[in-house]
């Protein structure tokens, strides 16, 4: 895609109502572009990751990325329309918030989701495994019983799709100390 030719995020998000489809579609975009300057693609994680998961039950205004090449995708954001605001990129013309809040993810053989957009575009977005990892955390850790309710959620939408052994290993870390909670979950919804 040349940038000279290409559609303009506006164009492409005209027709998205979703906010959830209109933060994937601008991720998809970006990640393209990146691919395009032969860079990997960045890592939805956070709130829009667990927004994506939870169906929309749970939504946030921000998409948060994993991602180390800070010059490639200031230099995207900006070809975009995106300008900084302290830790963000935004859009202000389509609403839009971009943070990335870290430069990699555990493990480079972490589960990713690959999700198709229109038009061959596609994002990545942090596995079910390690997102319940990091909410099972706050839900122990920080005593939040929102994010326990989300963890239960969670495991009952994706139970059949969640690659288990790798999520106890990652719970049995002391890290996480959260494998025996996971391990009565899966119990509870095993087939």
């Amino acid at each position: 895609m040349n940038s000279a030719q290409a559609p303009t995020l506006e164009n492409i998000l005209a027709g998205v109502s979703s906010p959830l489809q209109r933060q994937l579609t601008a991720l998809a975009l970006i990640s393209s572009l990146l691919k395009e300057l032969g860079k990997s693609v960045p890592v939805l994680i956070g709130g829009c990751a667990l927004a994506y998961y939870s169906r929309e039950v749970y939504f946030t205004s921000d998409i948060d990325l994993a991602f180390g090449d800070r010059e490639a995708l200031d230099k995207v954001l900006k070809e975009l329309g995106f300008t900084t605001d302290g830790r963000y990129w935004v859009h202000h013309g389509l609403n839009l918030l971009v943070e990335v809040p870290a430069s990699s993810l555990i493990g480079d053989h972490a589960p990713r989701e690959i999700v198709e957009i229109a038009d061959g575009l596609e994002c990545c977005i942090i596995g079910i495994e390690d997102l319940l990892i990091d909410r099972m955390n706050a839900c122990v850790h920080w005593k939040s019983t929102q994010e326990c309710e989300l963890v239960e959620l969670l495991v009952s939408l994706w139970n059949e799709d969640i690659d288990w052994e790798y999520l106890l290993v990652r719970a049995a870390n002391p890290d996480n100390d959260t494998l025996e909670r996971f391990s009565i979950l899966r119990s509870l919804y095993a087939q």
